[in-house]
């Protein structure tokens, strides 16, 4: 590990992600119910391998060819996505009645106390991030400090479970098959976000935000604040529509344009500056499916006909909200 001295560090997090995730892959491959059960195991099979063996992979396989290995990993997980041949088993074997009412019966047994494991997820991390950092048994920390908000949450998880296992009466095995169940329900989607952030990362690497101040430059009238502003705002969101995500976008956009222009050229304040553009980042992120944990994860879960809907709800205040963004840049900053 990076941090012998530390019990909870982020390989520790990364394997028990990696088992979740193959325990996954073990149920998939054996319920028969799912007509494509071969290809939604080998799916989560190849996302499992980096979380539990990329450390075994660099030390036997050396850094370049593991990268590799896990480059080609990507591109199978996206054909096997793209191809559509993820699938879902079939959970309920009795009608829909029955299963209807021992969810009444199970409500009204536990009421308010199935918010309890939920409720306890922040505040258990707020408090170990407070309280817990100091915390170590003999030579040994308790949380990661290099990691130390991520080693909460994940211990903050645990304790959820148990404590819903202890609740409801059910077993760290149920856990993980209501795991899948929510898994199966929303695909490939769940990992979106992660791979988004690569993404982000990659355009990092490429110098995408100094092809962008290029371009600007060469577009542009540099002394014209308001075109810049704009620019600024509506790249923000068109970079979040495309990757989901506004803290990918945010490097790109701050590299090309708040850097160099807008507070270097033209004296913004930098911290309600970047503070605004995230928020006209969050803007794309209310107008784009790429944003899967936002908006299509949850048309999965509700079981909505249209998986959009929740976007045409979202893209007029998103409008609304990026245009009052440009303005008060323009009058504030």
């Amino acid at each position: 590990m990076n941090a012998p001295h530390v019990l909870i560090s982020i390989n520790l997090i990364f394997y028990l992600i990696g088992f979740i995730v193959m325990a996954i892959a073990w149920m998939s491959l054996r319920d028969h119910s799912n007509p494509k059960r071969l290809t939604t195991a080998l799916f989560w099979f190849l996302f499992g391998i980096g979380f539990l063996f990329g450390d075994l992979m660099l030390m036997y396989l050396g850094k370049a060819l593991t990268h590799k290995l896990q480059g080609i990993i990507v591109m199978l997980l996206a054909l096997l996505a793209g191809f559509n041949l993820l699938g879902a088993g079939k959970y309920n074997t009795v009608d829909k009645a029955t299963v209807d009412a021992e969810k009444v019966v199970s409500a009204k047994r536990l009421g308010n106390k199935l918010f309890l494991p939920a409720i306890c997820i922040p505040i258990v991390t707020v408090v170990l991030t407070i309280a817990g950092k100091d915390v170590a048994l003999g030579n040994y920390a308790l949380l990661d400090p290099k990691n130390l908000t991520l080693a909460c949450l994940t211990l903050a998880c645990v304790i959820s479970v148990l404590y819903a296992c202890k609740i409801t009466g059910g077993t760290p095995v149920t856990a993980i098959q209501e795991s899948r169940r929510l898994v199966d329900a929303i695909g490939w989607a769940l990992i979106l976000p992660l791979m988004l952030a690569m993404l982000g990362g990659v355009f990092v690497a490429a110098k995408t935000g100094l092809s962008i101040q290029t371009l600007v430059t060469l577009l542009v009238n540099p002394d014209s604040r308001l075109a810049l502003i704009i620019i600024y705002c509506l790249g923000m969101a068109l970079f979040t529509m495309i990757m989901g995500n506004a803290f990918a976008a945010f490097p790109v956009m701050a590299t090309g344009i708040a850097l160099p222009f807008l507070i270097q050229q033209h004296h913004a304040n930098p911290a309600p500056l970047v503070a605004m553009g995230m928020l006209s980042g969050y803007c794309g992120t209310l107008m784009t499916p790429m944003a899967a944990n936002f908006n299509i994860i949850p048309a999965a879960l509700l079981e909505l006909k249209d998986k959009y809907l929740v976007i045409k709800y979202q893209i007029p205040t998103a409008v609304a909200v990026l245009v009052c963004n440009i303005g008060l840049m323009y009058f504030i900053v």
